[in-house]
């Protein structure tokens, strides 16, 4: 069984945003050469996540972002001391990594599906990892 290894680095812009990386998981299906298995995306920081969500219209992740800042503030009763505790929260909500189905080459995904970076306490140099596991 074969499988490959790629990380990424990117640079977010705003203090809380959304990245669409689904063309970054796609190219490495394409140089993986592999054709079925799956695709693993994995953010190895603890104020950003990784989610899968609609990538068709904005709104949909203002309306995210809009919701966790209601839930979790910026400013809010926390103790840490950094002052990012609402960053670690929505990090753990949104998860760090997710699996991806690959089947003939291509990401099994819904029609309005896209995979996201999901930034909390930037702007950062950010990294994540994509492993495809043949299979």
């Amino acid at each position: 069984m074969a499988d490959r290894f790629f990380k990424f680095t990117i640079s977010t812009q705003r203090p809380q945003e959304f990245i669409d990386i689904t063309l970054y998981v796609k190219r490495v299906i394409n140089e993986s050469g592999i054709k079925d298995g799956i695709a693993v995306v994995f953010c190895p920081h603890t104020t950003a996540g990784i989610t899968i969500n609609e990538n068709s219209d904005p709104d949909v992740v203002r309306d995210i972002m809009s919701a966790l800042e209601k839930a979790f503030p910026v400013k809010g009763d926390y103790r840490h001391i950094e002052g990012n505790s609402h960053a670690h929260i929505k990090a753990s909500l949104m998860g760090s990594s997710c699996n991806i189905i690959v089947k003939d080459g291509e990401l099994v995904l819904g029609v309005w599906q896209g995979i996201y970076f999901c930034e909390f306490d930037g702007p950062r140099k950010r990294s994540f990892f994509v492993k495809i596991v043949e299979g």
